[in-house]
């Protein structure tokens, strides 16, 4: 447990330094600096492995550092939704559909968009019985006013 620990934190900190713009500036720094070096060495073959080589090496490793990261982000979101759906009044149905095919999540999704477009017609409908309430009393208060 305790190689497990020290993966995560070591993946969540490379993470982090990774999407800072001093990162991002460095790597650039070097990029020019290979760029410029070139006429120095000649554009040679082992230039150019130099770069092709290095850069290789840290996209491999970042792959499986970033999907380290993301598993457990996404992780940790799903978790807390369905804390949260558990403790509303959301159906309790819904904890766990991440692991439903894409096919069963695409009807879940109709039935709940089919949901919600009805929900929006009720809603409608009560807004506009409403205001019709709303100008029949102000009616019947100038009716009885004058």
């Amino acid at each position: 447990m305790a190689i497990a620990r020290t993966f995560t934190a070591f993946s969540a900190a490379v993470a982090r330094a990774a999407g800072k713009p001093a990162t991002f500036a460095i790597s650039l720094m070097v990029i020019v600096a290979w760029a410029v070096s070139g006429p120095l060495f000649g554009f040679s073959d082992t230039w150019q492995l130099i770069i092709n080589t290095g850069t290789t090496i840290v996209t491999f490793l970042m792959v499986f550092l970033i999907q380290n990261t993301q598993n457990r982000d996404g992780a940790a979101i799903q978790a807390k939704l369905d804390e949260l759906i558990r403790a509303s009044a959301a159906q309790n149905t819904y904890i766990g559909i991440e692991h439903l095919t894409e096919e069963e999540l695409d009807g879940l999704r109709a039935r709940c968009e089919a949901r919600a477009r009805s929900f929006r017609a009720s809603e409608a409908a009560d807004a506009a019985e409403e205001a019709a309430n709303l100008r029949a009393a102000r009616a019947a208060a100038e009716a009885a006013g004058h």
